[in-house]
């Protein structure tokens, strides 16, 4: 397979101090829907990852995950809503 991953560009938007709000609100939630997935499919909580087991030291609450996983939920919502500013939506 040869696969390039070919993003929307969002270099040019600009969050406002609302919207980063929202963006951790969204981060946020993108962590909690992750969690009833993997729950869902009987992951439990364990101190390393460990696939064969389904273990993930991620199965905490969101202010309990480290800085690392926090980013990585922050930037999935955060291009999110610069994708839909960037497509013409507002979001008031």
């Amino acid at each position: 397979m040869n696969y390039t991953p070919d993003p929307i560009d969002t270099s040019d938007i600009e969050l406002s101090p609302e919207i980063m709000e929202l963006c951790e609100k969204l981060a946020e939630n993108t962590h909690e829907v992750w969690a009833k997935g993997r729950i869902k499919e009987g992951w439990t909580y364990g101190p390393v990852r460990d696939d064969a087991k389904k273990e993930t030291p991620c199965l905490v609450p969101y202010d309990d995950l480290p800085e690392s996983e926090k980013d990585y939920d922050r930037n999935t919502a955060m291009e999110t809503l610069k994708v839909i500013i960037k497509l013409g939506f507002d979001i008031k």
